[in-house]
């Protein structure tokens, strides 16, 4: 074991001063925490001069670097793709490239992101110190070691990738057929008449529970949080249990037909997105971070709602006008009921509802692949961290 402190050299970021507006008008890569998307940062959107560079705090790194996010985001990691500069809520790790080999590195920063998340600390943005980052101890194997773990890592991670984009593939057939059968619903003239949203609700609309920190147990009823809902359809059998009375049941249940919609969100993008309930015979609760639409199925199927409030450039241009931007953007239920549908007949709607069955089964074996493909990863993870693979 070894302390980070003694196998790589620390570079802070900065942000040149904005007053100075020439300082953005450079050919040189600078990023932020929002910048880091995935596994290698390629892509800016500010570049900056060198005069910059002089000015302020930043540092430029080689291709190659190793980037955490040390605030805003704590945790995230990536591999600097070109030469670059970064703002204070990075730090650029430059391993000792004759003791570290830079994708075993990674890895395993990877898989301290909650031991950060646990170290943060702030009032208003929370990061983690430099001494928290050069303290941490990585296990050392000879390099030829490390490049083997890091080289059965990334295939493991790889095969995650090639499921994510199968999942996305889908997602981009589901939209083909929805405009294939509906025409573009946000286009200049579209083909069907528009009503609120809140007219297509059978008793208007509902908010979620709030149940305090002593409710929650093993035994209880389950309960979708935000986090359960990131797939656009709930996942059930490893939610958070409550336990509640009958009436609380009877006001804040699940029903197959409903749809959930994000209430409040930590980025504005996620405001307002659906969610679809699965069948089941269990009970299902639903928490304060969403709002519940129960569908009107004499006017509206819950497939086609699901999917049209779904659609990017339906969100874009019917949903997103309603939705508030703060340090959490969100909407509230007298804006959602203010959302336009345009509303195909009901035999149409019918209609998408089988070719959508076709792909229900092959969607659903690509979440469960992708989600023992996370299993996996994560034991694999563990384990060559512990001198076990």
């Amino acid at each position: 074991m070894e302390a980070l402190g003694n196998l790589c050299q620390f570079l802070n970021g900065g942000t040149p001063a904005k007053s100075e507006a020439h300082f953005f008008e450079g050919e040189i890569p600078w990023i932020t925490s929002a910048d880091i998307t995935g596994p290698v940062a390629m892509n800016a959107r500010s570049f900056i001069t060198e005069q910059a560079i002089a000015a302020s705090a930043t540092n430029k790194v080689p291709a190659g670097s190793v980037l955490l996010v040390t605030r805003t985001g704590v945790g995230k990691v990536a591999i600097a793709g070109v030469d670059l500069c970064f703002s204070q809520d990075i730090t650029a790790l430059i391993p000792d490239h004759a003791r570290v080999d830079t994708a075993y590195l990674v890895h395993f920063l990877r898989t301290k992101q909650d031991y950060f998340l646990s170290m943060a600390r702030g009032a208003t943005i929370k990061g983690i110190t430099r001494d928290v980052v050069s303290k941490l101890e990585l296990p050392l194997p000879s390099l030829a070691e490390q490049r083997r773990i890091a080289a059965i890592l990334d295939k493991a991670d790889a095969l995650r990738a090639k499921r994510r984009e199968a999942l996305a593939q889908l997602d981009r057939l589901v939209q083909s057929i929805f405009v294939e059968m509906f025409g573009d619903p946000a286009g200049a003239s579209p083909s069907f008449r528009s009503v609120p949203l809140l007219e297509l609700a059978q008793d208007g609309f509902q908010n979620g529970a709030y149940f305090p920190k002593g409710a929650y147990s093993e035994s209880g009823i389950e309960m979708v949080h935000m986090s359960d809902a990131f797939g656009g359809v709930v996942r059930r059998g490893q939610l958070r249990r409550v336990e509640c009375d009958g009436d609380d049941v009877a006001k804040y249940s699940l029903e197959k037909s409903d749809v959930l919609i994000a209430r409040r969100s930590l980025t504005y993008e996620g405001a307002a997105k659906p969610c679809r309930v699965p069948d089941s015979s269990e009970p299902l609760l639903f928490e304060s971070s969403f709002i519940r639409i129960r569908p009107d199925l004499s006017k509206v199927s819950p497939l086609f709602l699901f999917h049209y409030l779904n659609n990017e450039r339906i969100r874009e241009k019917f949903v997103r006008p309603f939705v508030t931007q703060s340090t959490i953007s969100g909407i509230n239920q007298s804006n959602l009921a203010k959302v336009p549908v345009l509303l195909p007949p009901r035999e149409l709607q019918r209609k998408f509802e089988l070719a959508m069955a076709s792909l229900e089964g092959l969607s659903r074996e690509h979440h469960r692949s992708a989600a023992e493909l996370d299993r996996f990863f994560v034991c694999t993870q563990a384990r060559a961290f512990q001198g076990e693979l």
